[in-house]
């Protein structure tokens, strides 16, 4: 036997292991190679797309997209509490026209473009998602990192400072993240509208995410006064 067909023989093993603990759509290099050479292979959510795949999807410069699974939205208009400080105001303006067609938008300020200090508005918007009286919470301000902090301070927010979408996809799949931060200084505003699409879309994934989850807000209550 070949390195080449051992190697093949291995990684077959471990994808057959992680299907049967977690079963998941399979795509092969079969899939990939079925495609004209620069075309699109739209990966389903959840999907595993194998090593030989990735491979030939770089050789023959196949675009990957993924789609996001449906959103696991309470049965009326979901409510979105959103804030941000100066440096994020006009982005807030922005997504917030854009949400109010799919969602309730609690805005939290800040109302203007003068200095104002984050902490206020990250904590305003953190305390309608710990309250119930939002699903989800967005917060804005120059680099995303301070609100994230101060949003991680009430018990029962899972804040997460994502800058693509990507890091989007993953705080819902991963850590079922509920407060969304950005940086207003580091992202332009398309760039915001897909982040921010993408992770009020993304079901978290639960399976072993769960049980991580489940630790997380176990230092969370071990810690709490």
């Amino acid at each position: 036997m070949s390195q080449d067909d051992t190697i093949r023989r291995l990684v077959n093993a471990a994808l057959q292991r992680r299907l049967e603990a977690d079963p998941k759509p399979i795509i092969d290099a079969d899939a990939v190679n079925a495609l004209p050479e620069g075309g699109t292979l739209h990966v389903p959510a959840g999907a595993i797309l194998t090593p030989l795949a990735q491979t030939a999807a770089l050789e023959r410069r196949i675009k990957l997209v993924s789609e996001s699974a449906p959103s696991a939205r309470p049965t009326e208009k979901p409510t979105v509490a959103i804030g941000a400080d100066h440096g994020g105001y006009s982005l807030k303006e922005m997504l917030k026209t854009m949400l109010q067609a799919d969602y309730v938008v609690i805005d939290c300020g800040t109302d203007s473009a003068d200095s104002v200090d984050y902490p206020d508005f990250a904590l305003a918007v953190a305390e309608q998602v710990a309250s119930g009286r939002a699903w989800r919470g967005i917060m804005i301000d120059g680099a995303g990192i301070g609100s994230s902090m101060v949003a991680n301070k009430v018990p029962g927010v899972r804040a997460a400072l994502c800058y693509d979408q990507a890091t989007a996809i993953n705080s819902r799949e991963h850590n079922d993240a509920n407060v969304l931060t950005l940086g207003a200084g580091l992202i332009g505003s398309s760039l915001a509208q897909q982040i921010v699409k993408t992770w009020l879309t993304t079901d978290f994934g639960g399976g072993r995410h769960g049980r991580r989850v489940d630790k997380i807000m176990a230092v969370e209550k071990k810690y709490r006064g």
